[in-house]
């Protein structure tokens, strides 16, 4: 049966930041992804950047699809590539605010290097990793952020590798704004991402999401909202449901399937960004060698 398109388009409640020729998703029932990306079009929404200022890339997975999704301008980069493309994006047109929308796997494992060293450099990109702790479009791999012990199609009996805690992984790389959600803090992520946008320099928040067939199937869960209710269970949570600490320190933002998960917002910092230091140090000499003047030495640091 073929959608109606322009009934979907009629209906949507983000028909003028979503592409309705790729509606309906291809996203399986319970992925976290849909909450994640009405989330983020939400929040730079509440912002004052416009539209034709707005980039997004994305890598390859199943969080990919998000970038081709969006009304704005938008890039779908090789596996493991998405913050490459992304700063050279920011760097040829400074003025772009550039989003990179990706998954765990694609950022911190094929390309794991060139976050850390986007984050140290602080260059302004904003990243968003929705962490489902597998590979989900290639078959359920482990992958970095896999907790201990949890079963996927290439740990059968259990993970044995220890994953990233990655708000700590950010924020010693030099990120100026750390943050972890999960898809039922659906508002929060939204304040985040908006938030986050009216900073300079490199961010990043953490979304934990469920994906009831790359990783609720060999762990049994069942559904996304089952995997939301088995997170609640087994990691004891207390209180609001989530532990939620303003400026909680990140080392202890480990996420192991006995003990509670922390989130909330990490780090909120100001320096200056990989361009800030460029202009102020680079630049003028560039100016200088194209006036045909020789630059001045630089100075000698006492």
């Amino acid at each position: 049966m073929t959608p109606d398109l322009e009934g979907l388009q009629e209906i949507h409640p983000r028909e003028e930041l979503l592409r309705a020729d790729v509606l309906p998703h291809i996203w399986c029932p319970g992925c976290g992804l849909g909450i994640v990306l009405n989330a983020y079009l939400q929040g730079m929404e509440k912002t004052d950047i416009p539209r034709q200022k707005r980039a997004i890339v994305s890598g390859i997975g199943c969080s990919g699809r998000a970038a081709g999704m969006t009304k704005q301008d938008s890039y779908h980069t090789t596996h493991g590539r998405p913050i490459a493309f992304a700063t050279g994006l920011k760097l040829g047109n400074p003025d772009l605010h550039v989003t990179v929308f990706s998954g765990d796997g694609d950022l911190f494992a094929i390309g794991g290097n060139h976050f850390i060293h986007a984050a140290r450099r602080n260059v302004d990109l904003k990243v968003i990793c929705i962490n489902n702790f597998n590979y989900g479009m290639t078959g359920g791999q482990a992958g970095p952020t896999t907790p201990a012990k949890a079963k996927t199609a290439t740990t059968p009996y259990g993970n044995y590798e220890h994953p990233f805690n990655l708000p700590w992984l950010a924020a010693t790389c030099g990120a100026v704004y750390v943050a972890r959600w999960t898809t039922l803090d659906a508002r929060r992520i939204r304040d985040s991402v908006a938030e986050a946008a009216q900073k300079k320099g490199f961010t990043f928040i953490e979304v934990v999401s469920p994906c009831p067939v790359g990783y609720g199937r060999p762990n049994r869960i069942g559904s996304g909202l089952d995997e939301m209710k088995f997170y609640e269970e087994k990691w004891e949570l207390r209180g609001d449901n989530w532990i939620i600490q303003e400026g909680a320190n990140p080392k202890e933002a480990d996420i192991d399937l006995g003990k509670a998960i922390v989130v909330g917002k990490f780090v909120d910092i100001e320096k200056p960004t990989f361009l800030d230091l460029y202009r102020a140090q680079v630049a003028p000499l560039d100016a200088q060698r194209r006036n045909g003047e020789k630059p001045a030495a630089p100075a000698v640091m006492e």
